[in-house]
């Protein structure tokens, strides 16, 4: 894609206030737009490095406490990419987004997802951050082995 289409494309989700762009071509759009002078995202800010360190180990206990493996590392590195760490983010440009049941959340969990593998004891809310971290590894888990195996979108 040629910077000014990647450019037009970043201006189009920032009017239209796209808040999470979970992946690393999008990122790269945020990159060249910013090169070519095009506004900056206007999202939600990310939570304090400690609030996402206090998810996740929040989390970790859960998933000790119920078999689910997984790592600070593995969590981290994940919600990153997909969040920046913002709890409200969500998703509404994406094939997911275009069905109807869009990416929310720290880790951009689809709402029918999130409900299939919930995990007893946290919050029914997709936005909470721990119930949103521990579902999604809980689905990584089953999936691929670990949210440790996850190094782009899933």
């Amino acid at each position: 894609m040629q910077i000014s289409a990647m450019s037009k494309k970043f201006a189009h989700m920032t009017q239209t206030k796209k808040i999470s762009l979970g992946m690393a071509a999008a990122g790269a759009a945020v990159v060249a737009g910013s090169l070519v002078g095009a506004p900056a995202a206007s999202a939600t800010p990310a939570q304090s490095g400690s609030s996402v360190s206090n998810w996740i180990n929040q989390s970790l206990e859960i998933m000790r406490a119920q078999g689910i493996p997984g790592s600070y590392h593995g969590i981290h590195r994940n919600l990153m990419r997909e969040s920046s760490g913002n709890p409200n983010a969500i998703n509404n440009w994406d094939s997911n987004a275009a069905k109807g049941i869009p990416s929310k959340g720290l880790l951009q969990v689809i709402d029918p997802t999130f409900r299939a593998y919930h995990v007893p004891g946290t919050s029914w809310n997709i936005y909470d951050p721990v119930a949103n971290i521990t579902a999604a590894c809980n689905y990584a888990a089953h999936r691929y082995g670990s949210i440790d195996n996850v190094n782009s979108a899933y």
